[in-house]
């Protein structure tokens, strides 16, 4: 029996089957800084390139790289060997994601919500949630994908496949869905971005496990990441920190509108999750594969969402509370499927 077999038999760890909770306290935490100490966090949020904030690049490069180092880059010729798993995530991501969470925005913000929200806010809420549709995960998938003893190698190469097409198709998504011909992406935003989530870490993985290779086999990889895994955990819980921490005046002022977009946000990823997941599951795809494939067209690339969002409409726009509130949904949302997932590990060939 292998080590990663070892590891994904043995499910979450004791902190890992709790980590609900500790992102519900960094919530509560960023809602209570950002009221108490606004000073601290505008500071904060000021610390931008290219509307990346580098704080949060900082914390989220920390979650990704632990992951990165278990990337074998030796297996890479061996991808096309199970296409299937990149077949799911792009279609899910890219033929069908961004169409359904459009549509669901048009019945719940245009119809259902209507005598709820005046016009003018239900088409900037409208929006943020189609940004968020068009703009599938890239580097939080790597925390889901570890919490499922997902293949890295694999989540990478999905995650770098998405990216690529991205690149091309993000905006015309965007600007054929809000009905815009002159939408400006930042460019600079998205390759930073990549380059800060995705590629550094990965350059740093790569080196740090041929180091450990070369000293101890892959033993020495195991017992390194088993030594920088909490880090990863680290940086998530003091990301949610901070991201709440930025609008948690905003949320705290407009409850119930949190609640009213959270809503076709929440139909959304469930539903993208079964799609992608059921879909897996009849194609008979490794749970190895199924699960990071499906994470990824569940969660959203919510730093550039949020990104566009403010060039396009601005700082305190709706658009931009949107895709705040699609960090708020998403955490404990990704949170109960990687808890689904690991209970249904036996749906799938090991």
């Amino acid at each position: 029996m292998t080590d990663a077999t070892t590891q994904a038999e043995a499910g979450l760890g004791t902190f890992e089957r709790w980590l609900s909770l500790w992102v519900a306290l960094a919530i509560g935490a960023g809602l209570i800084l950002g009221n108490v100490k606004p000073g601290l966090f505008g500071a904060l949020a000021a610390m931008e390139v290219a509307s990346v904030n580098l704080p949060v690049a900082v914390l989220i490069w920390a979650m990704v790289y632990p992951m990165m180092v278990g990337v074998d880059f030796a297996s890479l010729s061996h991808i096309g060997d199970r296409p299937k798993g990149i077949v799911i995530t792009l279609v899910v991501n890219w033929l069908i994601k961004p169409f359904t969470m459009a549509a669901l925005g048009v019945l719940f913000f245009n119809y259902v919500f209507a005598g709820l929200i005046p016009p003018d806010d239900a088409q900037a809420y409208l929006a943020g949630v189609i940004l968020l549709g068009a703009a599938p995960c890239t580097a939080m998938v790597f925390v889901w994908s570890n919490l499922t003893r997902g293949d890295p190698t694999y989540t990478l190469v999905q995650v770098s496949v998405n990216d690529v097409i991205m690149v091309f198709a993000f905006a015309p998504i965007v600007a054929f869905l809000l009905g815009v011909t002159d939408i400006v992406v930042p460019w600079e935003t998205l390759i930073l971005s990549v380059g800060l989530y995705v590629l550094l870490p990965l350059l740093a993985g790569l080196i740090t496990r041929n180091r450990l290779v070369k000293q101890g086999g892959e033993a020495a990889v195991d017992a390194f990441k088993a030594k920088v895994a909490p880090f990863s955990i680290t940086g998530l819980l003091v990301t949610v920190v901070l991201l709440f921490g930025f609008q948690g005046q905003v949320i705290l002022d407009r409850p119930l509108v949190i609640v009213l977009i959270a809503i076709p946000l929440l139909i959304q990823s469930y539903g993208i999750f079964a799609v992608a997941y059921g879909w897996a599951r009849i194609w008979k795809v490794p749970f190895n594969v199924a699960a990071p494939c499906a994470m990824i067209g569940t969660s959203n690339f919510f730093e550039l969402a949020v990104a566009v969002a403010i060039s396009l409409f601005g700082l305190g726009s709706g658009a931009a509370l949107a895709t705040v509130v699609g960090v708020l949904v998403e955490v404990p949302v990704m949170l109960s499927l990687v808890a689904f997932a690991n209970r249904t590990r036996g749906w799938f060939p090991s």
